[in-house]
Order: structure tokens, then C-alpha cells, then sequence
């Protein structure tokens, strides 16, 4: 457990500050997405030291003065804005609002696909399933719906996901390829930009990537595109059916992976690739811990995240401690040999052998 976790440090005054943003913390949130996409936090960026009044405001954005005063004075109360002399400027939390591409990835994230269904959690945590995904559709789970997804929601999803893995890719890539693979297997492969990363990396490298056929059907044109068809192949497969799987490879991959399933689900999949791996292969897991961040916004992004699993995607998985998934690996008979942390924004990658 971090240490900042094992005391209550804030006075009674920072206390109930802080309690009446978490009770208003939705108004705040909206209030910054419109101040954002009216481009009135752009506008007050183009004015540098400068500066603007309400009246300059309001005429070099597409809302009236009501309504552009409106989402100033919540700015200035959320310290997105600052006003000196009956001039506003943009302040340092504004300046990430516009500039940041991580807090606009988790702004989109959190508007376009959880928002909505974020209402359902209650009823989410109650029936251990994605309640909340029903403001998009009627599906068990989020990812065979993820290519018929309406937009903006798509595009968000994607960004989401794409953000946090393909930094922590060309990380990774030089901990994996030291194990010389041959043949390595993408397991949850989803758009396959890792396995074309692979082939990429290395001219020799064979990739089969396994995952749901609706998600081998979103992969397959990208990597005809990317020119590697001949070296990536597919296996259709779900991992919780105890379906048949191939067992020749020297990696078997998983990236943001292991996150979308309960901790019996994460030993039972672990079990059947633990019956069919080869002796001398590795398990290699790519994966965001909340307890191995380097700083309070990680784990909080994290732990924040983890209600998306359950209200939107599944309803039963989350973004665990390592402490926690370590436990989940020696159920499923892995011993981890090798532990890298902050890779990319925060990702850890363990490399695992059968015990």
C-alpha cells in the first residue's frame, strides 16, 4: 500500500472543501468540457498576459454573456480561470485543460463513454454487470459492441486505449525481443497495433493474434494495410470458453489484457495457457497497477477507471494492485522472474515463467 494512503493528513477546513467538489464534482466536470469545446479556455490562451474581459469573451465564442458568464464563474471557482482587474486569464489547470493530450484523452473517455451510463452504478455494483452500457446498447459486455459503438463514443474508446498502451510499447519492446522469441502470441490483441509493432521490430518474428472474432474482424485490414498479413496470423477464440489453444509459442503477450476480467476469470485463463505453453516459454503481462504509479494522479486516473469496468465494460474486473495480481499468477502456477515499472505513463511489465 503507498504511504500518502495510510493517513488522513487534511484539516477539517480542506475536509469539507474537498467534499462539497467530490457533491458538485459532475457540474464542474461539464462546466470544464464546455469551456473546452466553446473554445473559450483557447481563446483565453491566444490572450496570453493579456488577458480578456467577459464582453471580449463572450464575442469570440459562439455562447451569449448569460451563459458565457455562467461556465467563467465556474472556471474561476474549479481554478481552471483567474480574474484580476475584471480580467480573465487562463490559469495553470486551464492551460493542461487545452494543451495536455493525456487529461484530453480521460476527458473525452469520461464524457463520451461513461458519463451517461456512469448513473447506472449503483445498480452495477450490485449485479456485478455493465449496467451502465445499456445507454448504448443491449450487450453482455463492452467488447463485442466496441465496432458498432456510436460516435463520439468509438473514437473515445480507441483514444482511451491507444494513449495508454502505445507508449509503453517501444518500452517494452527491447525486455521482449532480449528473450529472442520466434513465434510470440498476442493474446486480447484487439486492433493489432502490437503485433505490427512486433513485426516491425523484428523481421523475423512470427505473431498469432488471439482474441474474439469480432475483434480479429477489426484487426484483420489494419495489418493487411501495415503489410505484415503474411507474418500475423489469426486465432479466433474466446479465453473464457475453454476453447482449444495453440501451445507453440516462445511469448505469449497481454497487454491491458488481464484488466477486463474477475480475479477467478484472470486464474482461469492463466491456468489454460499454463496447460498448453511450452516449457522454456514466457508469459509476458503488460498492465496498469494503481499501487506502482509514481505519482497521486496516476493512481487516482486508475482507480477512477476501475468504475468504468464495472458500470460500462464488464461489471466484474478493475485495475488491480500488483500486490493483489501476483497472487492471481501463483494460483495459476507462474512465477514472475522480472518486474519494470514505469513504462510509457505507467505501466509495469512482468515477465513470467511456469513454476
Amino acid at each position: 500500500m503507498r504511504t500518502d494512503y495510510q493517513h488522513d493528513t487534511l484539516s477539517a477546513l480542506d475536509a469539507i472543501t474537498e467534499a462539497q467538489r467530490i457533491a458538485f464534482a459532475p457540474m464542474l466536470f461539464q462546466a470544464a468540457i464546455n469551456l473546452r469545446d466553446y473554445g473559450i479556455l483557447k481563446y483565453l490562451d491566444s490572450q496570453g498576459k493579456t488577458g480578456a474581459t467577459l464582453q471580449e469573451i463572450t464575442d469570440n465564442c459562439a455562447l451569449n454573456e448569460y451563459a458565457t458568464g455562467l461556465l467563467i464563474d465556474m472556471g474561476l471557482s474549479g481554478r481552471i480561470v483567474y480574474c484580476s482587474n475584471d480580467r480573465y486569464f487562463l490559469a495553470k489547470i486551464g492551460h493542461f485543460l487545452v494543451h495536455d493530450t493525456m487529461t484530453r484523452v480521460n476527458m473525452d473517455f469520461t464524457q463520451d463513454v461513461c458519463y451517461q451510463g456512469m448513473f447506472h452504478l449503483r445498480e452495477a455494483l450490485s449485479a456485478g454487470t455493465p449496467a451502465g452500457l445499456k445507454v448504448f446498447g443491449e450487450w453482455p459486455t463492452i467488447y463485442p459492441a466496441l465496432s458498432e459503438l456510436p460516435e463520439p463514443a468509438r473514437s473515445s474508446w480507441f483514444a482511451f486505449d491507444h494513449y495508454y498502451s502505445d507508449g509503453a510499447f517501444d518500452a517494452a519492446l527491447p525486455h521482449v525481443f532480449s528473450l529472442q522469441p520466434a513465434r510470440l502470441y498476442d493474446v486480447g490483441g484487439n486492433t493489432g497495433k502490437w503485433a505490427i509493432r512486433c513485426c516491425e521490430y523484428d523481421k523475423d518474428v512470427s505473431i498469432t493474434l488471439l482474441d474474439l472474432p469480432q475483434q480479429i474482424a477489426l484487426a484483420t485490414q489494419r495489418i493487411a494495410d501495415a503489410g505484415f498479413a503474411e507474418r500475423i496470423h489469426f486465432h479466433p477464440v474466446d479465453m473464457l470458453a475453454n476453447q482449444p489453444l495453440p501451445g507453440e509459442a516462445d511469448i505469449w503477450w497481454m497487454s491491458q489484457f488481464l484488466d477486463c476480467f474477475s480475479p477467478q476469470q484472470i486464474v482461469d485463463i492463466l491456468s489454460n495457457i499454463a496447460r498448453v505453453m511450452q516449457p522454456n516459454a514466457r508469459l509476458c503481462i503488460l498492465e496498469l497497477f494503481w499501487d506502482r504509479q509514481k505519482y497521486e494522479a496516476g493512481a487516482f486516473s486508475l482507480n477512477a477507471s476501475s468504475l468504468y469496468f464495472t458500470c460500462m465494460a464488464n461489471g466484474n474486473s478493475r485495475f488491480y494492485s500488483v500486490e493483489k495480481f501476483s497472487a492471481y499468477l501463483e494460483l495459476a502456477g507462474f512465477a514472475i522472474e522480472k518486474q519494470v515499472d514505469n513504462l510509457g505513463v505507467g505501466h509495469t511489465l512482468l515477465i513470467c515463467h511456469k513454476k
